[in-house]
């Protein structure tokens, strides 16, 4: 499992930075193939440059809802963020075979109390069901793709 969390402010809504921001990857190589939570974080204030969080062995039960059945995971990515866009209406669990991965991105925007700017999250969750053969098998095409990016202004 891969998170990868990229957050900017309204500086990098615009060009030249828009193209920076949009030139960040949604997956990296895994640093190894035993089963773990990576997450990398992308800060335009560090220059988008990828920071990895400590490995953990165990997934974010309020941020993910995964439930095992007959060989199929039922995936279903939790919207914890209190910021816009509130989705009314969010996807059903995806079902994945062994084998098989998911990549998932939702997005939000929220002002800053302290100045009322704006700062910006984009999240890729990249998920394989079973055992991974190759640390590149999220620069692939995912199995399964749910797409709840919206547009922010």
């Amino acid at each position: 499992m891969q998170w990868v969390r990229t957050e900017w402010t309204k500086q990098s809504r615009g060009e030249p930075e828009a193209t920076r921001r949009n030139a960040v990857p949604e997956a990296f190589p895994l640093p190894h193939l035993r089963p773990a939570v990576h997450e990398v974080r992308l800060l335009q204030w560090h220059d988008f440059a990828p920071d990895w969080a400590p490995e953990r062995a165990e997934p974010d039960r309020m941020a993910l809802s995964l439930r095992e059945d007959d060989g199929v995971l039922a995936v279903q990515l939790q919207d914890t963020m209190i910021a816009t866009p509130r989705r009314q209406h969010r996807p059903s669990p995806v079902r994945l075979a062994r084998g098989e991965w998911l990549r998932w991105q939702i997005n939000h925007r929220w002002a800053r109390p302290r100045d009322g700017g704006w700062n910006y999250l984009l999240v890729t969750l990249n998920l394989a069901y079973g055992p991974v053969g190759d640390a590149k098998l999220f620069l692939g095409t995912p199995t399964r793709y749910v797409d709840e990016r919206a547009r922010l202004r």
